[in-house]
């Protein structure tokens, strides 16, 4: 069944090649939320952009470590369309849906790479990133996906030929291809450690 996507949170590190699918996305009438260094970039392109303190009324914490973690947002992406409860707790506690996650994580391997210290390694540790990809990941059924650059020209494809709208096979192919970014990651910090 296709979804048609009417509001994306778009939260990346690497901003290259984003240009066409954020205009793209905004044709099609989809509201953007973003934060910080994205943000910026998209109201740079001339783009219309909600920030997500705006959703959550909390600023950027902690030295940017907490910007998207909160209920309003992780609701918005793991509420279940389909379920009337759901439903009704996003509406009473004014949850916003979240149809289309684009994230692109901190490089966490060429910083290690770069012969960075350790206090800088930790610091591309990417938390809020990696739980976005993961929650946007286990709801696919309502939820599209793009884990990073390499997915970018997937989700362009999409945009072209179909407009905002996903079905559930391409859910399903960026969900895994998700949990195998996810799954890199991880393992890449387990062996720095």
């Amino acid at each position: 069944m296709k979804k048609t996507i009417k509001r994306a949170l778009v939260s990346v590190f690497h901003k290259d090649g984003l240009d066409e699918i954020l205009r793209l996305l905004n044709a099609e009438g989809v509201e953007l939320l973003s934060t910080g260094g994205t943000q910026e970039f998209i109201e740079s392109l001339g783009l219309p952009c909600r920030k997500v303190e705006d959703v959550t009324s909390y600023p950027s914490i902690l030295g940017g470590r907490v910007k998207t973690l909160h209920p309003k947002i992780f609701g918005g992406i793991l509420g279940r369309r389909s379920l009337e409860g759901d439903q009704q707790q996003m509406a009473q506690y004014e949850i916003p849906e979240i149809d289309l996650v684009i994230v692109d994580l901190y490089p966490f391997e060429e910083t290690v790479k770069s012969g960075a210290g350790e206090a800088d390694i930790i610091e591309k540790i990417d938390i809020g990133g990696i739980s976005l990809i993961r929650a946007a990941a286990k709801n696919f059924n309502d939820v599209v996906i793009v884990p990073g650059k390499a997915q970018y020209a997937t989700l362009l494809e999409i945009l072209k030929s179909q407009g905002a709208a996903t079905t559930l096979e391409q859910r399903r192919a960026l969900a895994k291809a998700a949990f195998g970014v996810s799954s890199h990651y991880d393992t890449a910090i387990g062996a720095w450690f």
